[in-house]
């Protein structure tokens, strides 16, 4: 549980500094990234399996690139039903799923699947 938590509050974070960085998302209101962040986890989990899977052949052709428009399309969607979440149009939400992917996956770097924080040590031998 505390792990969901967490990738949670990681998506919410990308998606607020998507919104600062990308021109046409914005969110209005404190709530709405964490609405958005739990509303885009549902549709991954329930509209993106079937979306990935009828989009399979132009995915395999792309090398797995088409997969950026899918989740461009369930950033869309969700855009449609939190209020406080806007998209401009069908670019801004691609080019944000993009960023939201990036950022997602630096934040989770450092988080377990049990929601702890990891540590890393490096050694330089001189």
């Amino acid at each position: 549980m505390r792990g969901f938590v967490v990738r949670w509050i990681i998506n919410a974070v990308a998606l607020i500094i998507t919104a600062i960085l990308i021109k046409g998302i914005t969110f209005h209101g404190i709530l709405s990234p964490f609405i958005a962040a739990l509303v885009i986890g549902v549709l991954n989990a329930i509209v993106r399996p079937f979306l990935i899977l009828i989009t399979l052949p132009i995915n395999i052709l792309t090398l797995g690139i088409f997969t950026f428009v899918v989740n461009g399309f369930i950033i869309y969607m969700t855009a449609k039903v939190v209020n406080g979440f806007t998209i401009e149009n069908f670019w801004a939400a691609f080019i944000g799923a993009i960023f939201i992917s990036i950022i997602s996956f630096l934040l989770s770097f450092f988080v377990s699947d049990k929601g702890k924080v990891e540590t890393f040590t490096v050694r330089l031998n001189k």
